[in-house]
């Protein structure tokens, strides 16, 4: 209830919050009126996305620099600029996805607060958006080694296919884990200057963590996807899910277990106990996504979001264990 002293909030499509942001967040809170439908746009009231975009780029980067067994000043802005890169090109991405789906959105109940189905931004605006995102990624990616730049321009075909993936696949969760953990083979890439077969396990192992955290994401939209003919993972398990993502889980660990051994036995100087503490990392993630799974309840929306957005801690944890095996 409001009381007299309170200031109302100002109207209009500039201050219309999305229904599944983080509550107080701060687009909501600091940012000018005008440019928070555009934040909005690229989900800046949602930073989980980044995270899950930006966890891979650095398990990349740190299991490259155990490999070598060094690190330069060069990684620094390896690290700083997929920092900067994922924030972009995951808001591109979601630009590019809401206009596309901006009929979609309309008719799904979490979704029609979104810029563009809600008027608070046309399409036109949301292309220019969409561009200058782009221009500002591109601007980064062009610093790194030329092989990581070609990957990171080849990477723009995933991107670009993904929102029309739930039209004709039941496994659009794939085409997500394509792009999503793109950055795990740039930013192998942009250290060691060419692309590996750790960087490729590493890549799968993105790919299951996807395939597990996005589905447990789509069993909120399930019945509304049901209605308008989308296709997900979410849809096509039902009661399945948690077999499937068990089988998710373990390929995850497994994978993620594979490139680090693939990265540290084949290292100049292997240490037995960097390759112990790497391991345990991902044995620590799988952890944790057990602990998702145990929780796992198809019926409680508000859970799976909390469920989803707890993937950020997930894979933070193997990041962790990774950096502090470059340190012994």
């Amino acid at each position: 209830m409001s009381s007299e002293n309170e200031t109302p909030e100002p109207s209009g499509p500039a201050h219309d919050t999305v229904a599944d942001a983080v509550k107080g967040n701060w687009v909501d809170r600091h940012a000018p009126a005008g440019l928070r439908p555009y934040l909005r746009l690229s989900r800046a009231d949602r930073p989980i996305g980044t995270w899950l975009l930006l966890i891979p780029c650095w398990w990349g980067l740190v299991l490259a620099m155990l490999h070598d067994g060094r690190a330069s000043w060069h990684d620094l802005w390896i690290f700083a600029g997929c920092g900067a890169g994922a924030w972009l090109m995951r808001g591109a991405g979601c630009t590019w996805n809401d206009i596309t789906d901006r009929n979609l959105d309309g008719a799904v109940e979490r979704t029609r607060s979104r810029p563009i189905p809600s008027g608070q931004v046309s399409v036109t605006g949301a292309l220019l958006w969409l561009a200058a995102q782009a221009l500002l990624a591109l601007g980064i990616l062009l610093t790194f080694h030329a092989a990581a730049i070609l990957l990171g321009v080849i990477s723009l075909a995933p991107v670009a296919i993904y929102p029309f993936a739930k039209r004709f696949t039941w496994w659009p969760q794939i085409f997500l884990g394509i792009a999503f953990n793109w950055g795990a083979l740039l930013a192998w890439t942009a250290h060691r200057g060419a692309l590996e077969m750790p960087a490729i396990y590493l890549y799968l192992a993105g790919m299951a963590w996807t395939l597990f955290y996005d589905t447990i994401y789509a069993h909120q939209d399930a019945e509304d996807d049901a209605l308008i003919g989308i296709k997900s993972t979410a849809r096509l398990f039902g009661s399945r899910s948690p077999t499937w993502l068990s089988r998710f889980l373990a390929g995850t660990v497994s994978l993620l277990g594979l490139a680090v051994i693939a990265a540290l036995l084949g290292a100049p100087s292997a240490n037995p106990l960097a390759l112990f503490i790497a391991l345990a990392g991902a044995m620590a993630m799988g952890w944790h996504m057990l602990w998702q799974l145990r929780q796992f309840d198809p019926e409680n929306t508000p859970l799976l979001l909390r469920l989803f957005r707890s993937n950020r801690d997930a894979g933070l944890i193997a990041l962790l264990f990774f950096a502090v095996a470059l340190l012994v």
